[in-house]
């Protein structure tokens, strides 16, 4: 089974959810508002599961795994739950060619929510990478991460809310500045913290980890760590990046780790033209790894 473990596809009752908002985030027909950008029109078409789940089998893969949109700061949220059942009601009813991540109440931090939403059938808990960037942030979510290690389910980090941009900012700023200094920050939390209190935890850190991985000879040269050793528990997944940054990424934690995920709507699956052999890996035996562990399969 060919996976793409990151999309994003807000289902009905989720919709209805933040239409039912005035404050943000929200919804106001298809124009989104949030804290930290203008109102963004959002496309219909990208939420319509008939025609995402054409554009799963148009991709070639067989499934994809639907997150949450952290960045719209849900998670965070004191009244994070209607908004959090709205998205776990609309995303376990899905087609069957889509999973889901479960997601979490972060103002509160409820496991008992998260164990209904894998009992529900959600494949691990998606948690936004500004919740993992410190000692405190582990310690907060050590309750989830700990019931992830119990029920052999993985972890997926993401990139959460973010500041508002520089006036005048492009819009694709927060994509090239924010999420990226997020995902960076979030792998070396978890190489100095994370691993050694989860050591049975798997983790798919989005965006390559936002190419964190590729400071290891100058993590060593400043004292940190040296691998002799990857952590084969720890993967990355390819969205928005190419061939370059993915050959880049299998130099150093080898071609094990990584996995295929597009980040649709917001970009496409691109041709690495890595061959037959690394687009197996990453589509197939990496993502079954990653998603049950040595078992290989559900």
């Amino acid at each position: 089974m060919r996976i793409d473990v990151h999309q994003h596809l807000w289902p009905e009752p989720l919709l209805a959810a933040l239409r039912a908002r005035n404050v943000p985030p929200f919804l106001d027909g298809w124009t989104l508002h949030t804290v930290s950008a203008p109102p963004y029109q959002v496309e219909p078409a990208d939420h319509d599961a008939a025609a995402r789940s054409a554009l799963v089998e148009a991709d070639g893969f067989d499934r994809a795994l639907i997150s949450l949109s952290s960045p719209l700061g849900i998670e965070w949220l004191p009244d994070a739950a209607p908004l959090l059942d709205a998205y776990h009601e609309g995303v376990t009813a899905l087609p069957g060619r889509f999973g889901a991540w479960a997601a979490a109440p972060l103002h509160t931090i409820d496991p008992a929510s998260l164990e209904r939403a894998l009992d529900a059938g959600c494949v691990g808990l998606q948690l936004p990478a500004d919740a993992l960037l410190d000692p405190a942030g582990y310690a907060r979510t050590a309750p989830l991460l700990h019931l992830l290690e119990r029920r052999d389910a993985p972890l997926f980090v993401h990139p959460g809310p973010h500041p508002a941009p520089p006036s005048g900012a492009p819009d694709w700023w927060p994509a090239l500045s924010p999420y990226v200094h997020q995902m960076h920050d979030a792998w070396h939390a978890f190489v100095a913290f994370g691993r050694a209190l989860h050591p049975s935890l798997r983790v798919c850190f989005a965006l390559l980890a936002g190419l964190g991985p590729l400071h290891g000879e100058r993590l060593a040269a400043r004292g940190g760590p040296v691998r002799r050793q990857v952590d084969v528990d720890a993967f990355v997944e390819t969205s928005s990046y190419g061939p370059r940054a993915v050959d880049a990424i299998v130099r150093v934690l080898g071609v094990d780790l990584v996995v295929a995920g597009s980040d649709r709507p917001y970009a496409t699956v691109p041709q690495f033209g890595l061959g037959e052999a690394f687009d197996q890996a990453v589509t197939v035996s990496n993502p079954a790894r990653l998603l049950y562990g040595k078992k290989g399969k559900p």
